[in-house]
């Protein structure tokens, strides 16, 4: 259930209303758009049902939202959302790209990367120290030195650090050092870890699960923004499907559907998507035409010596060029890359 406020309501009118809701146990989240207030209320219809709302002052109307995933819905807040990571924008007229290796392997790799990254224009730094991986004997990352790694990349570069939390476990000390927490698709629906990382106050980038639907990614969304941390993005990185060419199936009409009918920004891994390294630039191409409002790409100073997916990880070379190509994509879709 939403609450619509009346354009001229004031923030004590918005105040009586949420007061009211809260005392009888319902949830409240706000959305405050350039126009108007929409109160988003969770809990027990049957409360709702026996309050006097639309009574009282301030209130335009209530109108029952029809789907699960209610305070990412676009009918709980028809504007886009844009997420600020300490100063970037992801959303809106703003395109990011997060770029940098699977694994953190060592300082100096780490190091490259990121200098290769940032002088072709990325703004993130994306780099695996927790790694769930499919086989127990592949490399699992560096965990916290790999984290200590990133932040000093990090101070020299300027580039914010986008890195995956695995396990509730894990939380406190990945907060200490990331810019913005990912969600791996393996754990989009670790519940408990998707409640732990929405209480926290950092960014989640939250991926969509290996066979995972839209309305699970959406829900698995919600469990986050339930516990009210609302600054998630989403990110489209592929499901299986019966193609074995690519490692996945990179599903660019979930990019369109999202922007249909969720207000939260979404951006596009064709690095995972694909899992060969000349489909990513073409990938990254259509994503962004698509209405993505950015990239993650895998991006080796050597990928034939990457101890972690190095078949679908950008040469240097290959990462500027991509960069040179998306900025006339980007312009085209109204986009500007930073």
């Amino acid at each position: 259930m939403i609450i619509v406020m009346k354009p001229e309501a004031t923030q004590e009118q918005v105040t009586m209303v949420t007061n009211k809701l809260t005392k009888v146990g319902l949830k409240v989240h706000l959305s405050e758009g350039a126009s108007r207030t929409i109160i988003g209320v969770i809990g027990d219809k049957r409360f709702i049902a026996q309050m006097p709302i639309e009574a009282m002052d301030g209130v335009e109307k209530m109108v029952s939202v029809t789907v699960d995933y209610k305070l990412v819905s676009r009918e709980f807040k028809r504007e886009d959302t844009i997420v600020d990571v300490d100063g970037i924008q992801i959303g809106g007229k703003n395109l990011v790209v997060m770029a940098g290796p699977c694994a953190v392997e060592s300082l100096e790799q780490l190091l490259l990367s990121a200098d290769i990254v940032k002088n072709a224009g990325a703004q993130f730094l994306r780099g695996g120290a927790y790694k769930p991986r499919t086989s127990p004997y592949a490399f699992q990352g560096l965990e916290e030195k790999g984290l200590e790694m990133m932040a000093e990349a990090r101070e020299k570069t300027g580039l914010k650090i986008v890195t995956e939390v695995v396990d509730v476990e894990s939380v406190p000390v990945v907060c200490a050092y990331a810019d913005m927490l990912q969600i791996g698709s393996r754990n989009m629906q670790n519940f408990q870890l998707l409640k732990t990382v929405g209480k926290t106050n950092k960014p989640v980038l939250l991926k969509r699960g290996l066979s995972a639907t839209i309305n699970e990614w959406l829900n698995a969304a919600e469990y986050i923004m339930s516990e009210g941390n609302y600054n998630v993005v989403l990110c489209e990185r592929g499901i299986r499907t019966y193609e074995e060419y690519t490692r996945n199936t990179l599903d660019l009409s979930a990019v369109a559907a999202v922007k249909n009918i969720s207000h939260l920004p979404i951006i596009v891994d064709p690095s995972h998507g694909t899992g060969r390294w000349e489909l990513v630039r073409p990938m990254a191409r259509a994503g962004i035409a698509a209405g993505a409002d950015g990239l993650m790409i895998e991006v080796h100073p050597n990928p034939a010596e990457a101890l972690s997916d190095g078949k679908q990880s950008l040469t240097p070379e290959n990462f500027e060029l991509m960069m040179k190509e998306i900025v006339s994509i980007a312009h085209v879709m109204g986009k500007i890359v930073p």
